[in-house]
């Protein structure tokens, strides 16, 4: 008797160990990024496209499932923060990608190299994530501080009339915007021409202004949009 006990008890903790595992999920992203506004908002436009398409959950086999969190931290804590994420969430993410901008960080080149060390893809700007949306609508090799691509923005918002003609951090269907005259795939062209003369293995992207690497997580994305 006592040893049946003693099997049950076994199998108990079995059981409950059996549920401690993280369980694998096919074709899922995890997408942190620095900003708490803009950069969100953009990639859960995205999100709201893939569920739409689905038709309900994008829990499924054949559609990636995305979690955003926007942290509103500096670059070398972004990667602490992602690794913790990743450490508490229930399921095992297959792609995780870290976004952020060099703005006035020191710790920037160190950033990417950490996130890159750990397995994670790293979608960064320089100087800012406003560059990434100015791609949108036209191609620019110009170094400008991240205040200048604000203001080209809003300029463009003006001249589109998008939202209320100005261009603001906070507006939920950002995506759709700039995504208007098809433009998500016009940044993807412009992106992937700044970058064609970008060396991973020689070149800072501290120094590469401006610069983007958004475009291959955004390509990445819109597969499953296409498919």
């Amino acid at each position: 008797m006592g040893s049946d006990d003693l099997f049950k008890k076994r199998r108990a903790a079995r059981k409950e160990r059996k549920y401690e595992y993280k369980t694998p999920k096919a074709n899922s992203f995890l997408i942190v990024t620095e900003g708490e506004r803009t950069e969100p908002l953009y990639f859960k436009g995205i999100q709201k496209l893939l569920k739409e398409q689905i038709g309900g959950t994008i829990d499924v086999i054949e559609a990636p499932v995305i979690d955003i969190y926007g942290e509103g931290r500096g670059t070398g804590q972004l990667i602490e923060i992602t690794e913790r994420i990743i450490k508490e969430a229930k399921i095992m993410y297959q792609n995780v990608w870290v976004v952020f901008d060099k703005d006035a960080f020191q710790d920037f080149d160190q950033a990417i190299k950490d996130g890159e060390n750990k397995g994670y893809k790293i979608a960064w700007s320089n100087q800012s994530f406003e560059y990434w949306l100015y791609l949108h609508f036209n191609y620019s090799d110009s170094a400008l501080h991240r205040n200048a691509w604000s203001e080209k923005l809003n300029a463009l918002f003006h001249q589109y009339q998008l939202g209320d003609g100005t261009y603001r951090k906070n507006y939920e269907e950002i995506y759709n915007m700039v995504n208007s005259f098809d433009g998500v795939n016009t940044a993807i062209k412009n992106a992937r021409r700044r970058m064609a003369s970008f060396q991973k293995e020689t070149d800072k992207p501290s120094r590469f202004n401006p610069g983007t690497t958004v475009h291959e997580l955004v390509t990445v994305l819109k597969s499953y949009l296409e498919s």
